[in-house]
């Protein structure tokens, strides 16, 4: 699978590096480099860059974010290669370790997941990621039935497994993330873990005792009624991917379909929250 790469230069301002990645994520970018020169890198499948896309990041759309930019094909093999060159184990709380397989495994650790870390999102790098871990270690999950959705690596799908969670199910819209959870759910010999491709249309029907939902602003407003429908009485929803400015509309919306804002943590600004139903 062919990706492109756009390095963009951004426009002067505060966080405007991650509002562009934002309004990048909801035009098909799924995975994204700050480099040391002050550019951000924006990878998107090559199919999905088209030339009305490419006509729009030049509009008024992103001009108040992306100055200019320039566009690069690169090869599946080579991102592979950038990302193991440069992917560190990390260390959560004392207690979860995310590493890759060519790292080794350190003794102590109670959680140890093993990401291969490709285009996905989720190798627990991000705040959004590293703050939903953090919820996940705190919570009581045996016997719960639980949805990952957004799943990217099933890093999420994975712990709550690890902690005695099920069924669990783990969703995401991006093919190549849908097959390296199935990567990864099998190497962390958690097989019965349901890997779906889809979004929340996939959701009618079913409930859970727990939801994540590490995706964005945007995908969130639109689907917490989808998520709080699937919730049983009483169960959790926990939602990521969104700065402090945006919890309010956040909440408001969760607000709306019955849901109750229980807790929330931030982190460089980006914000985790959980809510009941």
């Amino acid at each position: 699978m062919e990706y492109i790469e756009l390095t963009c230069h951004t426009t002067s301002g505060v966080h405007t590096s991650e509002l562009l990645m934002d309004a990048l994520g909801d035009v098909g970018f799924d995975s994204f480099t700050e480099n040391e020169d002050g550019t951000l890198s924006a990878f998107i499948q090559s199919f999905l860059f088209t030339h009305e896309l490419e006509t729009r990041l030049k509009s008024s759309d992103f001009s108040a974010f992306l100055a200019s930019f320039e566009v690069k094909k690169i090869a599946d093999q080579n991102w592979n290669a950038i990302w193991e060159s440069q992917y560190e184990p990390v260390l959560i709380d004392g207690i979860c370790m995310v590493r890759a397989p060519f790292h080794e495994k350190v003794a102590g650790v109670e959680f140890d997941i093993v990401i291969m870390p490709k285009m996905s999102f989720g190798t627990a790098h991000h705040e959004t990621t590293k703050q939903m871990i953090q919820y996940t270690l705190g919570l009581q999950l045996k016997g719960k039935s639980l949805l990952d959705m957004g799943s990217g690596t099933a890093v999420l799908a994975i712990l709550a497994s690890m902690k005695g969670a099920g069924p669990v199910s783990a969703i995401d819209n991006d093919e190549w993330a849908y097959n390296n959870a199935l990567e990864n759910v099998q190497s962390n010999n958690f097989p019965e873990i349901e890997v779906m491709l889809g979004d929340s249309a996939l959701l009618k029907g079913k409930k859970y005792d727990v939801v994540f939902a590490n995706i964005n602003r945007n995908i969130l407003l639109n689907d917490i009624p989808a998520y709080s429908q699937s919730l049983n009485e009483g169960g959790k929803l926990f939602v990521s991917g969104f700065y402090s400015e945006d919890l309010p509309i956040i909440e408001a919306k969760a607000n709306e379909v019955g849901l109750t804002i229980m807790s929330n943590r931030v982190e460089n600004n980006w914000v985790a929250a959980c809510f009941t139903l």
